[in-house]
């Protein structure tokens, strides 16, 4: 068991996990004020959010499964 790569996977999950808060909020906020000219700035920011939240989750995932198996040999 990989513990640097362990710590960096639950960094990246916890990450994704406040992504994943944060995005929501400020797309809420953002659909609350359609006619304010910050509207655009601040949907792009939450789609942001978002994908950060998709990217660091599968990247976490993904460093914490080589974390603990190891990584897959060819053969």
């Amino acid at each position: 068991m990989d513990m640097i790569g362990l710590r960096q996977g639950l960094k990246r999950v916890f990450l994704g996990i406040l992504c994943a808060f944060i995005g929501p909020v400020v797309l809420m906020e953002a659909f609350k004020n359609e006619g304010h000219p910050f509207y655009w700035p601040v949907l792009v920011l939450g789609l942001l959010f978002f994908g950060g939240a998709l990217g660091y989750g599968f990247w976490g995932i993904r460093t914490l499964v080589v974390a603990l198996l190891g990584k897959k040999r060819k053969g």
